[in-house]
């Protein structure tokens, strides 16, 4: 005899076979409908989605993200803040003193002496000398001046000895020669006065410096430096002279 018609003979196997089947295909039915459901709902909101409205046009999702700026404190007012900024811009660009510029000037000034003593930077030393020199080098000659548009040479040395030594000597040539202690040549140091005879008798005076070097105010190049061994002055050199405190007591 068939297995199935074994099962129908006996109800009991029969009933728990029906009871099996049925919730089995209950079980499946439900499971079926709830995938179909998802799959229509996501299909019915994207199509939601991609139409467009009344007015034709597409509706897109809004996403607002707001980012938090951080604050910065500013105690200081807007003018003060710029004033300062302007001060230390400005205080940048300041020197703290002018012990850089004054070296530069100096080296400059012993630059350029030495070229004319032709000697070392360094053996230009009295930059009180030089300096005075400098204001007045290149001033042209003229008999009886005394400015810096023109000058003689005893007028310069006059006043040289004023700015440099606070002295007063006399005015001439002549007079600065009688007025002045007549020493050797071997003897001549800075400051010293040389005599010359260039129109007869003592006619021209200048300053010595150092190297056998004079400053003096020339007839042909004015306020100038010489040498005292040029053929032209070596020939018409008298003497030496140098202006100490007893002489200048005796001529004022």
């Amino acid at each position: 005899m068939p297995e199935s018609a074994r099962v129908l003979e006996n109800p009991v196997k029969f009933k728990i076979m029906k009871q099996t089947f049925l919730a089995a295909a209950t079980l499946l039915f439900l499971c079926s409908c709830t995938a179909f459901k998802q799959i229509g709902s996501g299909s019915n909101k994207s199509a939601a989605q991609a139409q467009p409205n009344q007015s034709g046009e597409l509706k897109f999702l809004n996403i607002n993200v707001d980012v938090e700026k951080p604050v910065v404190k500013n105690t200081r007012q807007p003018a003060q803040a710029a004033q300062e900024g302007a001060a230390e811009t400005s205080a940048a660009f300041k020197y703290t003193d002018n012990s850089a510029d004054e070296a530069e000037g100096a080296l400059m000034l012993q630059t350029k002496y030495a070229a004319l003593l032709n000697t070392e930077v360094n053996e230009v030393r009295n930059l009180r000398i030089f300096e005075y020199i400098d204001e007045w080098y290149g001033t042209r000659y003229c008999m009886g001046g005394t400015t810096k548009s023109c000058i003689d040479c005893s007028a310069f040395v006059q006043l040289f000895f004023t700015a440099i030594y606070g002295a007063t000597i006399p005015r001439t040539a002549r007079e600065q020669y009688r007025a002045s202690k007549k020493i050797s040549r071997t003897e001549i140091k800075e400051g010293d006065l040389l005599f010359f005879n260039t129109r007869g008798g003592i006619s021209h005076v200048g300053i010595y410096l150092q190297n056998n070097k004079f400053v003096h105010a020339s007839t042909s190049g004015g306020v100038m430096i010489s040498d005292m061994f040029e053929p032209y002055w070596i020939k018409r050199f008298i003497g030496v002279g140098r202006i100490d405190k007893e002489i200048l007591a005796g001529t004022q």
